[in-house]
């Protein structure tokens, strides 16, 4: 009894704060980012970031109700009206599938050398989001808060491509809409602490202890370096061609150039972090 993960059912409180992404867009970073901006004094850690910004799959809703308000969480929900602040995450699909692909494997769900191509096609249907009760894919998850919360009050929109190009400005964004005023050294200092390569280093030491590395292959990495834009040498036009035509309108609508289109973000060599959250 009490053991079950919230999820869903999480009892919300006026006062929260919801980072929410569709997986692997961004939300582990995010909050590093947040935590080492909030907790400047005390960086955050895998060993520790489920303490500061907890997610709403790993603990049941009594412990959550618990923690000192206002509290901030990670969810991965598609929308809930409940969320009355939320920073939403989004990123390029084409990315997300490159990336979901990688953490498939990583979570043994399918084997080394499974065929991207093969992936894809599974990734399209959703067939993993129901796997692991987030019951949504990119498109539903992405516009069911864009079309019932873009432009409110309460809701604040991050490409992940804005935030790897300009990672000051972006987290300057959500410092004002937490309604705190760090510094620039502050802002300097958060983004240093949850740099690819600090990450990385953290997890060769906790990812034994980290709940959602510990019972995954430890030879694959959960923070992983990308290059902006991977998706164009990792998917085959195949592949491309299926996601496109799956989401090509709302990715258009969102700044995400099509294969036939002209290039709106150009690719760009930029360590970050490979895995979204």
């Amino acid at each position: 009894m009490g053991r079950k993960p919230a999820g869903r059912a999480l009892t919300v409180f006026p006062d929260d704060i919801f980072i929410v992404s569709y997986p692997r867009s961004g939300n582990t970073w995010t909050r590093f980012l947040i935590g080492n901006l909030v907790y400047h004094d005390d960086p955050v850690t895998f060993a520790n970031v489920e303490a500061r910004i907890p997610e709403i799959y790993l603990f049941p809703d009594r412990i959550l109700r618990s923690l000192s308000r206002p509290r901030i969480l990670k969810s991965h929900e598609c929308f809930d009206p409940r969320y009355k602040r939320t920073i939403y995450i989004v990123r390029d699909p084409r990315d997300v599938a490159v990336s979901y692909y990688h953490y498939a494997i990583k979570r043994k769900r399918i084997e080394e050398g499974y065929p991207l191509d093969h992936f894809v096609p599974r990734f399209i249907a959703a067939e993993f989001d129901i796997a692991w009760n987030w019951a949504a894919g990119w498109n539903d998850h992405v516009m069911s808060w864009l079309c019932l919360r873009q432009g409110s009050i309460g809701f604040l929109l991050l490409r992940y491509e804005d935030m790897l190009q300009n990672t000051a400005n972006e987290l300057a964004k959500v410092a004002s809409f937490l309604q705190i005023e760090p510094t620039p050294e502050k802002l300097t200092q958060a983004i240093e602490l949850s740099s690819a390569d600090h990450m990385r280093k953290l997890e060769k030491k906790q990812q034994g202890d980290w709940a959602l590395t510990k019972a995954t292959r430890h030879d694959k990495p959960f923070v992983r370096a990308a290059t902006f834009g991977g998706w164009r040498s990792a998917l085959s036009p195949k592949s491309v061609e299926a996601i496109e035509s799956a989401w090509g309108p709302v990715m258009r609508n969102l700044g995400y150039a099509l294969s036939a289109d002209s290039p709106v973000l150009p690719p760009a060599n930029i360590e970050t972090v490979g895995y979204g959250g």
